[in-house]
């Protein structure tokens, strides 16, 4: 199980990430794609890196926008596997 961390640990991840912003137990960050394929696409590939890290974030579809929220349900709040992930995530698109 994972730790959930504390607010000064949160912090200093959240400064590792770039546009992604905490909502309470969670951080998310909206992405723009060219088009619904596109959004689909990039969606397959979080996908893949979710299921590897056995860590799934939410995912909301708006034709080429996606929302992808990351918290750790066991650990009641954030760790180190929602920053992972997301640092991840955001190295799909460069």
């Amino acid at each position: 199980m994972a730790a959930k961390l504390d607010e000064a640990a949160i912090g200093a991840r959240m400064s590792e990430l770039l546009d992604w912003q905490r909502a309470g137990d969670r951080i998310q960050k909206q992405f723009k794609l060219a088009s619904f394929p596109g959004a689909i696409g990039f969606v397959t590939q979080v996908a893949f890196l979710a299921e590897a890290a056995r860590h799934h974030p939410d995912i909301d579809i708006r034709y080429n926008k996606v929302t992808l929220a990351l918290t750790t349900h066991d650990a009641g709040g954030l760790s180190d596997r929602d920053f992972d992930l997301a640092r991840q995530i955001d190295e799909l698109l460069g």
